[in-house]
C-alpha cells in the first residue's frame, strides 16, 4: 500500500492526537482539509469528507481505492456515546463514497467495561462464572459486543487499541473482526522508559527492582515486563483483590506469588495495571505493599481517568510517582492532573501508534522506530529536559 492511499481522520475538529498520529505516519495534508465535521441546526452531526467542488466526474466515488483510519479519542468536549456515533457516521461516510476499507483507532476502546451480560453466553470468561458474577450484570446490555457489531454495520473493518486487557473484550472484537483486530500492548516503551530513565534504580542485576501485579488480570502483562527486562535478581510480587462493595476492596498476597512482601526491602517497586477510575485499588495495593518496606511505589497505568475522586485518591503518599500513557490525551492537561502534576510523567505515544499503525498497513517504517516523548509538569522533582537524537530514536 502507498501512503497516498490512506487518509487519517479524526473524528473531532482539531484533535491533536489524531493530527500528531497523521504527521507519525506522514500524511503531509492538515486533517482539516481532508473532512469537514459539521453539525446541522438540530444539533445532527454529518461528517463529509472534502473533494474538488469543481469535480461532478467521480461524484461519490472520490475515496475509491483509499483506507481510511479515524482516529478516536476521548476529551472533555464531546462525551463517548457521542464520539462513538461520530464514528459510526464517518466510517459510513467513507464507505458510501468508494473507501476500500475503514480502520478505526481507538487506544482507549470504549465501553471495554460491560464486557459481558447477564447470561453465561453473553461474553467469554476466562473462569466459569458463577451466580454472584451474573448478577453483576443483570438487567444490563452487553455493550462490548452491541459497540463491536454497529462499528462493522456502520462500515468498520479493522480495529487497532492499546492495553486492552479484558478476554471478553478481545474475545468478542476478534470474532467480528477476525485477523483485523489489533490491541498493541506497549512492552516496548515502558521497558524502554524504565532502563533509560531515572524513574527506578535497579542495579547491574535488577537487586533494586521489583514488579508488582494488582491482580490475576494483570498477571499475564506484567510477567510479560518482568522477563523482557531481563534482571536476574529482580523480584516479581502477586497481588489479590476481593471486592466486598463498588469501592471497598481487600487486598492480600497471591497465593502464587513468586516473592513475599519481605523480599521487597529497599527495592524500587513499580505497580503495573491497565486502567484506573477511582484509585480506591491502586492506593489500597500501593499501602498494602509499603509493609515490606520498599524504597519507593511506583504506578503504571495505560488508561489514566482523570476524575475528582481519583485525583484525590492518588495524591496518597502511598504511591511516589505515577507513569501514565496519554491514550486518553486530557491527562496532559495540567488542571487535569490537578496535585499529581508534581508526580506524575506522561508518555506520548502518537510516534508509536504512527509506527504501528504503517506497519499494519504495509506502509513499512514511517516513524522513528517505538519513539515516544515524555511529557512531565515542571513541578516534578525528577523533571528535566530530554532532548533525543536520532540515533536514540533509533534503538527505542
Amino acid at each position: 500500500m502507498k501512503l497516498s492511499d490512506v487518509v487519517i481522520v479524526g473524528n473531532f475538529s482539531d484533535d491533536p492526537f489524531a493530527i500528531d498520529v497523521a504527521f507519525a505516519v506522514g500524511q503531509s495534508v492538515d486533517v482539516s482539509d481532508l473532512i469537514s465535521l459539521k453539525t446541522f441546526a438540530n444539533g445532527e452531526f454529518c461528517p463529509r469528507f472534502i473533494s474538488d467542488e469543481r469535480d461532478f466526474t467521480n461524484i461519490g466515488q472520490h475515496l475509491s481505492g483509499k483506507t481510511v483510519v479515524i482516529v478516536s479519542t476521548s476529551n472533555r468536549l464531546v462525551s463517548r456515546q457521542n464520539l462513538a456515533m461520530r464514528t459510526f457516521l464517518i466510517a459510513r461516510a467513507a464507505k458510501e463514497n468508494g473507501a476500500e476499507k475503514v480502520m478505526l483507532v481507538e487506544p482507549d476502546l470504549y465501553y471495554s467495561a460491560q464486557d459481558r451480560g447477564p447470561s453465561p453466553a453473553l461474553g467469554a470468561t476466562v473462569h466459569q462464572r458463577d451466580s454472584a458474577d451474573l448478577k453483576k450484570f443483570d438487567g444490563q446490555p452487553f455493550t462490548a459486543k452491541l459497540y463491536a457489531e454497529m462499528l462493522r454495520l456502520s462500515g468498520v473493518d479493522a480495529v487497532m487499541t492499546v492495553h486492552n486487557h479484558s478476554f471478553g473484550v478481545q474475545t468478542m472484537f476478534s470474532e467480528v473482526f477476525k485477523d483485523e483486530f489489533y490491541n498493541l500492548i506497549p512492552y516496548d516503551i515502558y521497558l524502554h522508559y524504565l532502563k533509560s530513565s531515572d524513574i527506578v534504580g535497579f542495579g547491574d542485576r535488577g537487586e533494586r527492582l521489583a514488579l508488582c501485579a494488582p491482580d490475576e488480570g494483570a498477571r499475564d502483562f506484567v510477567e510479560a515486563m518482568f522477563s523482557q527486562l531481563d534482571l536476574p535478581d529482580a523480584r516479581f510480587v502477586l497481588l489479590d483483590k476481593e471486592r466486598t462493595g463498588e469501592r471497598e476492596v481487600e487486598i492480600s498476597l497471591h497465593r502464587d506469588s513468586p516473592c513475599d512482601l519481605k523480599d521487597l526491602k529497599d527495592r524500587d517497586l513499580v505497580l503495573f495495571d491497565d486502567m484506573v477510575r477511582t484509585g480506591s485499588t491502586v492506593v489500597k495495593s500501593c499501602e498494602f505493599l509499603l509493609s515490606g518496606r520498599p524504597r519507593r511505589v511506583i504506578f503504571g497505568v495505560s488508561h489514566f481517568y482523570a476524575s475528582d475522586e481519583g485525583r484525590e485518591k492518588m495524591a496518597s503518599g502511598a504511591i511516589s510517582e505515577i507513569l501514565t500513557l496519554n491514550t486518553m490525551p486530557t491527562v496532559l492537561n495540567r488542571d487535569e492532573q490537578g496535585r499529581l502534576r508534581r508526580k506524575m510523567v506522561v508518555l506520548k505515544i502518537e510516534q508509536w501508534l504512527g509506527h504501528n499503525l504503517g506497519r499494519i498497513l504495509g506502509l513499512g517504517s514511517c516513524s522513528d522506530g517505538s519513539a515516544y516523548k515524555i511529557d512531565m509538569s515542571s513541578k516534578n522533582p525528577r523533571f528535566r529536559r530530554k532532548i533525543w537524537t536520532s540515533d536514540e530514536l533509533k534503538t527505542l
